[in-house]
Parts: C-alpha cells; sequence; structure tokens
C-alpha cells in the first residue's frame, strides 16, 4: 500500500477513536428502536386488514395505514416526489446528528439518548419509505371520535427524542451553565 492512502487511513481512524468514538456507543438505543419499529410494523402488516381498526382500549385503536408524507401526513397527496424529499431529510438530518453525538462530553447523557432516539426513528421511516414508497402506521390513538393521526414506534421515538431535547434547552442546559 502506498504512503499516501496509508496516512489517509490513519488520519480517518484517529478522528474515531478516542472521545468522538466513544459517544458512539449509544448508537446501540438507535438500533434497538430500528429493530422494534420494523419488528411491530411486519407485525400490523401480517396480522391487521388496511383502515380497519381494531379496539384495544376506549382511547386507543390498531389501525393499519400508509403514509405517503411526512408528519400529520403532510405532502402525503402530492406526486411522489415527496419521498425523495423526505429520504434527503432524513439522511442530512442522521448524519448531522450523528455528527453532533460524537461532539457530547461524556457528562451529556441526556443529549445522546436524546439524538440517538432521533436517529433510530429518521432511519425507522427511511427504511419504509426506500422499501415501500410509505411510511407505514399502526399505532391510532382518539378521544372519543377525535383521532389522532396515526403512527408507528420510529415516530414514538423522534417524539420522545425531540420533546428530551426540549427539555434539556428549557431546563437541563440552565443547571449546567451555572455549574
Amino acid at each position: 500500500m502506498n504512503k499516501g492512502l496509508t496516512h489517509n487511513m490513519n488520519l480517518i481512524k484517529s478522528q474515531f477513536e478516542g472521545v468522538q468514538a466513544a459517544r458512539l456507543k449509544w448508537l446501540w438505543i438507535a438500533v434497538l428502536a430500528i429493530i422494534l419499529d420494523f419488528v411491530t410494523k411486519q407485525m400490523a402488516e401480517h396480522f391487521l386488514v388496511y383502515a380497519q381498526p381494531v379496539y384495544v382500549l376506549p382511547f386507543f385503536d390498531l389501525t393499519l395505514l400508509y403514509n405517503k408524507g411526512a408528519a400529520f401526513s403532510f405532502l402525503a397527496n402530492e406526486s411522489g416526489w415527496q419521498r425523495w424529499f423526505f429520504t434527503v431529510i432524513a439522511i442530512g438530518v442522521s448524519t448531522a446528528l450523528t455528527i453532533w453525538l460524537m461532539t457530547l462530553k461524556s457528562t451529556e447523557k441526556w443529549i445522546a439518548a436524546a439524538l440517538v432516539l432521533i436517529i433510530g426513528g429518521a432511519i425507522g421511516n427511511l427504511y419504509d419509505r426506500l422499501a415501500y414508497g410509505h411510511v407505514v402506521d399502526f399505532i391510532h390513538v382518539h378521544w372519543g371520535p377525535h383521532y389522532f393521526p396515526a403512527f408507528n414506534i420510529a415516530d414514538s421515538a423522534i417524539t420522545i427524542g425531540a420533546g428530551m431535547l426540549i427539555i434539556d434547552s428549557l431546563f437541563l442546559s440552565k443547571d449546567k451553565q451555572d455549574d
């Protein structure tokens, strides 16, 4: 192997050693979210009939639905370009959050957990978009006749992660600044 290539490989390797690589250990949570999302979507596809609710609790049904858009079916009725638009967004956001994860201090565990939940959720829904052209949703919460848009485990991971980031920015990061 030539010296230039060896030098470049060693340089790249050094970027993923030490402090930055230690943060990547958090990615197991993202992998868990992706697997749980995939398995539950496969179960929904197998056991549920499209658009036919299955009663679970007075406020909760399982209903197999497909979403070609984003949250709340945003852009769902477009001609198909949105599939690639949301694919690029998911890849970009996952990459940016992974880079952010690598820059965290070892004490920033709350933020690390939040970031990997968002990454896992984004990749879970990204898989659906690439494989099926839509996202599989099946969790359907309602209050009487008023239904919240259906969602899935990936959406839940994204929402929990985003909520954790909001909590951090409003309450926890101020505590860190006072120290």
